[in-house]
């Protein structure tokens, strides 16, 4: 794709990069076909194609509209279309910076900058998260059935194991997780320590950033990102072979650090140093439960069946595909096939919120799909997905490491 950049954009560090990216891409259209909200309204303008344009006009000068910024914002950054495309356009990358100059140049309605930064006030935060879950649960039986659904059920953790083990790995204890699903991360320990590897979660890491990226405030962002930096670098530096992910949308986030944090001079070589031990907890037990401690279980103790949703996170953010899957065959679970399992759920962060028409009819589609070869047990592996596919699942939803533990055990 050829571009002229107008003179703002010119020798930019963004304007370079949208640039490189805007010229990789071949106008093949190919990503249109995976794309959950061109499948939906059939617009060309609610496919990637169509957004890459709009986003080039911005940066050759042309006028910036609400309706631009209308087509951005219902992208649900799945990378669907990433997965899809023989040129490796960068996607994802390109819509961070059409959407950040879309904010600057037209603002938003009152009310939209109020419900976003309301997000942002709240959501990385666990305690004011966590607050705002007990007062919902309060008064959730006077709430309408719409909303009701939408809260999720209280959970409670398990003693965290005790460590002792001479190899140690971190892990991110997250914002919405460490509120709505705290024990997923002490079922990760658990199966590590029976591994022999300690698992170390810092309470001076938090949210990894993801959410006030993706809101277009990446200065915040960025600082969300040198905190985390700063609580696991002395762990790293004392031997920790791995910060673990266990929900998909913040390993994507993590595995980012490196590249977002590059013209840092302070922490770009660490953030690089991160991003190399970011990895997702299915790689890791991929590599180090053998056939004997997972095969055998399987074999003698037959277990239920599951439908296993794939985030798009972990498929298309992270490129991993099949692993979990495998894990949970090997462990003696059924695993039933799920049509158009590529598809987003419609969860993708704060989206279900600013796009809640959209996103209930993703969530339909892919409950349907899911559904379809009547599974006991619905399980992914983040817990935005998690939430929202609760709502409407009519069997239980997990994230698939609490039941490997309990296989394990």
């Amino acid at each position: 794709m050829q571009t002229l950049l107008s003179e703002p954009f010119k020798n930019s560090p963004e304007g370079n990069e949208a640039d490189a990216i805007l010229r990789s891409c071949v106008h093949c259209g190919f990503c249109t076909a995976t794309c959950p909200t061109y499948q939906l309204l059939g617009d060309e303008l609610d496919g990637p194609r169509g957004r890459i344009y709009l986003i080039k006009q911005m940066l050759e000068g042309n006028e910036v509209s609400a309706k631009t910024q209308l087509h951005l914002d219902r992208c649900l950054t799945c990378r669907s279309c990433e997965t899809t495309c023989p040129s490796g356009v960068r996607y994802g990358r390109l819509l961070d910076i059409g959407r950040a100059i879309a904010e600057k140049k037209i603002g938003r309605p009152l009310v939209s900058r109020m419900l976003r930064r309301a997000l942002r006030l709240v959501i990385p935060h666990p305690s004011r998260f966590g607050l705002l879950l007990r007062i919902g649960r309060l008064f959730q039986p006077m709430m309408p059935a719409s909303i009701r659904r939408k809260i999720p059920p209280k959970r409670t953790a398990d003693p965290w194991p005790a460590s002792g083990h001479q190899r140690s790995m971190l892990v991110l204890a997250g914002c919405a997780q460490s509120a709505v699903a705290p024990n997923i991360n002490v079922a990760t320990a658990r199966v590590l320590q029976h591994l022999g590897i300690d698992l170390i979660e810092d309470p001076r890491a938090g949210c990894c950033g993801a959410l006030s990226h993706h809101l277009s405030a990446h200065e915040e962002a960025l600082d969300y990102m040198r905190r985390n930096i700063d609580a696991w670098w002395p762990h790293i530096e004392a031997g920790a072979e791995a910060i673990v992910m266990t929900a998909s949308g913040c390993g994507v986030m993590v595995r980012e650090y490196g590249d977002l944090l590059r013209h840092d001079p302070e922490y770009a070589d660490k953030a690089v140093r991160i991003t190399e031990l970011s990895r997702d907890i299915s790689e890791i037990l991929a590599e180090l439960l053998s056939d004997d401690e997972l095969g055998t279980r399987g074999r003698t103790h037959p277990r239920g069946k599951l439908a296993f949703h794939a985030p798009c996170t972990l498929q298309h953010g992270q490129k991993i595909t099949g692993i979990v899957e495998t894990l949970l065959s090997r462990a003696g679970f059924e695993i039933c096939a799920v049509p158009d399992a590529h598809l987003c759920c419609g969860s993708a962060g704060t989206y279900s919120i600013l796009q809640s028409r959209l996103s209930q009819q993703l969530l339909d589609n892919k409950i349907k799909s899911l559904e379809q070869g009547q599974p006991d047990v619905i399980t992914t592996a983040n817990i935005g997905c998690l939430m929202h596919l609760e709502t409407r699942a009519n069997v239980p939803v997990r994230h698939w490491i609490e039941l490997l533990d309990e296989a394990m055990q």
